[in-house]
């Protein structure tokens, strides 16, 4: 197996991220809920168009990401630069988790409160705890 001490083709680093990172608003999100067909509550989030487009972008990239760690380990890249690489898409999925995270705080989690489902806390606390594995 010949290792190579560079990839040939860089994939995006997770330095762009924090480059993004302090334009990562939330925008405020519609209720949480809609009510079903059949008359029960559903649990479904509204994003705004500007967040779901920034959303399908980063997860855009993360899956060109993942297509380049695949080249890279078929064409047998040193195994540290692919390390690095799946380490910078790791970190841009964890941006696009934070930035979910945020906006279900801020929307979802205050207004289930507000209308008194108190258990959305554990709900909340078993999420991040998912999140932080």
């Amino acid at each position: 197996m010949d290792h190579q001490s560079h990839p040939e083709e860089p994939l995006q680093s997770s330095s762009t991220d924090s480059t993004t990172e302090a334009s990562d608003t939330v925008p405020e999100a519609a209720s949480c809920h809609a009510e079903g067909s059949d008359g029960k509550h559903v649990r479904k989030s509204h994003h705004s168009q500007e967040m779901k487009s920034n959303l399908v972008s980063r997860l855009n990239r993360v899956e060109g990401q993942i297509r380049g760690i695949k080249g890279l380990i078929e064409k047998d890249t040193y195994c540290d630069d692919v390390l690095t690489q799946i380490a910078a898409a790791q970190s841009a999925l964890n941006s696009v988790g934070k930035l979910l995270l945020e906006g279900h705080m801020k929307s979802c989690i205050v207004e289930r409160i507000q209308a008194g489902e108190h258990e959305v806390v554990d709900e909340l606390l078993v999420t991040m705890r998912k999140l932080m594995k």
